[in-house]
């Protein structure tokens, strides 16, 4: 027997609140297995693929690419007593194609109007019947475009306890009630009065733009009189809401911002509208508002193009929501920079013996198939140094009011990445050889790139390594990470006179620079780490004597 259950958000770790869901690897219909990757979600430290715990028939994608949900919300729903090809009793293949490749609409009748039983609709399809009728609950008739989630199966013959738990990973706690949903609005007729085919501004709702769509569509035949609409699952939506598509706190935000929801055109999937439509639609009133210029007119003419080639036409400003890495890395940054009292010190040194030894270090056989560069012997030389001074190897435990010092080194690698800067570290990374050193760096620095560090991997750091250099820049004022006390900034190599016997000479000179916990370490102490660093690197036998 067909069942559909809803999969909710899990907390993968560390106590995060919510995620943003950033690809969907399944669609409705689509046949999936127990464990099955069906999702990639950004927590506020890396991007985390969700298996499923279900197998059956995916019903519905509950959230869409792009929004954040909290944990706990339901973000796909999937039909888990059908198979492939198996989502009615009487119906045809080809409706039920049609049914599995768009979901399950209201009331228990596919979104071509055929019902799941088998049996055709009322005459004048789902919404033939008014919210008012004393036979159709109100809430069964809700409009799908209410909040782009379909709604829950039908009531079992006995209702499950309030304190029940959902079915989810393993692991995977889900706070009860945390998905309490507001008391839905009744649905409004879509179709307007006679006579009337505008809003009162005079611009055609979304339903109506959605059905022009559809209609013009290639293919699109039209849609007999009463019949829920052939197209999209978007466009039935707007129709059967007679407004336009958007999650209940984007409504909320252009209620606040007074922006006309259906003048907007949405950007997000199926039509619906965004927070950040919404914010350029307030930010394109503000600016004709100040400017006095017309709307058309209020974006920037950016250079103009080749002769018979228009300008384009940029908006003066942009804005871009604050989630996920980004949020957390500024969060960090802040507290890091207004919580310790950061000192950082700078060294300019000769590092070309290193430069050479990196040169002989890659025909090694034992670094055959590995990523050699400068930052491996940099990584050496700062292993090393925090062996010979382990105060620089604490942390600062405010709470307990003591100076945890470890005697172990994750060490930390930042890294850039398209999502903004993640530090993924290397685990206890002083009991290492020198090639197991290279192959992690290697190793970090590519999932970091894809996108793929672990929570693992981005917690329990103790000391960092930031190599700036790869911008093209000398040096820097490093942020220390939360939680550590050091940082190296390593800057460009690059040729410079240097003095080297008395006599000048053109070397290979890059700057280091350390910032470090004033509570934790003195002057002497964050001096001595540097100069030892930098006497290391520029000669490099020196790290197999102090080692």
């Amino acid at each position: 027997m067909a069942e559909i259950r809803q999969f909710r958000l899990p907390d993968v770790g560390e106590g995060l609140t919510e995620a943003d869901i950033v690809r969907w690897h399944v669609q409705p219909g689509d046949a999936i297995t127990v464990n099955q990757i069906i999702v990639e979600i950004e927590t506020a430290k890396a991007v985390v693929e969700l298996p499923s715990p279900y197998a059956g028939i995916v019903a519905d994608l509950l959230v869409a690419e792009g929004v954040t949900a909290d944990v706990g919300t339901p973000i796909i729903s999937v039909n888990v007593g059908a198979s492939a090809g198996d989502t009615g009793d009487g119906a045809s293949g080809a409706a039920a194609a049609g049914t599995a490749r768009n979901g399950l609409a209201r009331n228990g009748t596919a979104l071509d109007g055929t019902a799941l039983d088998g049996t055709a609709a009322d005459e004048g399809g789902p919404d033939a019947a008014g919210p008012g009728q004393p036979d159709e609950p109100a809430e069964r008739t809700v409009s799908l475009a209410e909040d782009l989630v379909p709604p829950p199966p039908a009531e079992p013959a006995s209702p499950p306890a309030k304190d029940e738990r959902q079915a989810v990973l393993v692991g995977y706690g889900v706070k009860l009630g945390s998905t309490a949903r507001r008391a839905r609005k009744p649905a409004a007729d879509a179709r307007p009065p006679a006579g009337r085919s505008a809003g009162p501004t005079g611009i055609q709702p979304a339903s109506a733009l959605a059905a022009q769509r559809a209609a013009s569509a290639p293919g699109a035949g039209s849609p007999g009189a009463g019949s829920p609409g052939a197209g999209s699952p978007s466009s039935v939506a707007a129709s059967t809401r007679g407004g336009a598509l958007a999650k209940p706190p984007v409504r909320k935000m252009a209620r606040d911002l007074g922006v006309d929801l259906s003048a907007l055109a949405g950007t997000g999937p199926h039509g619906s509208i965004t927070r950040d439509d919404v914010l350029a639609a307030a930010d394109a009133t503000t600016a004709t508002e100040a400017s006095g210029v017309p709307a058309a007119a209020a974006g920037w003419a950016g250079p103009a193009g080749p002769a018979g080639r228009e300008a384009t036409t940029l908006p003066r400003e942009e804005r871009i929501a604050i989630r996920g890495v980004r949020r957390h890395t500024a969060a960090a940054v802040a507290a890091s920079a207004f919580t310790a009292p950061h000192v950082t010190e700078f060294l300019q040194i000769d590092i070309t013996e290193t430069m050479r030894a990196t040169s002989r270090l890659r025909a090694l056989p034992e670094f055959a198939g590995l990523r050699v560069s400068p930052l491996l012997l940099v990584a050496r030389a700062l292993l090393v140094a925090v062996a010979r001074h382990p105060m620089i190897n604490a942390s600062w435990d405010d709470a307990a009011q003591e100076i945890v010092v470890r005697h172990y080194v994750n060490l930390g690698i930042a890294a850039a990445t398209g999502r903004g800067l993640v530090v993924p570290n290397i685990k206890d990374a002083q009991a290492r050889t020198l090639p197991e050193l290279a192959s992690a760096l290697g190793q970090l620095a590519e999932t970091a790139r894809a996108g793929k560090s672990t929570l693992a991997d981005l917690s329990g750091g103790t000391i960092t390594i930031t190599n700036v250099g790869v911008f093209g820049v000398d040096t820097g004022t490093p942020i220390l990470t939360p939680g550590e006390s050091a940082i190296l900034a390593f800057g460009q190599v690059k040729d410079a006179p240097w003095v080297v016997d008395g006599q000048l000479a053109v070397r290979q000179v890059c700057t280091l620079a350390l910032s470090f916990d004033h509570r934790v370490a003195d002057g002497d102490l964050g001096s001595a780490v540097l100069s030892e660093v930098g006497a290391m690197l520029t000669d490099p036998l020196r790290i197999l004597a102090w080692s």
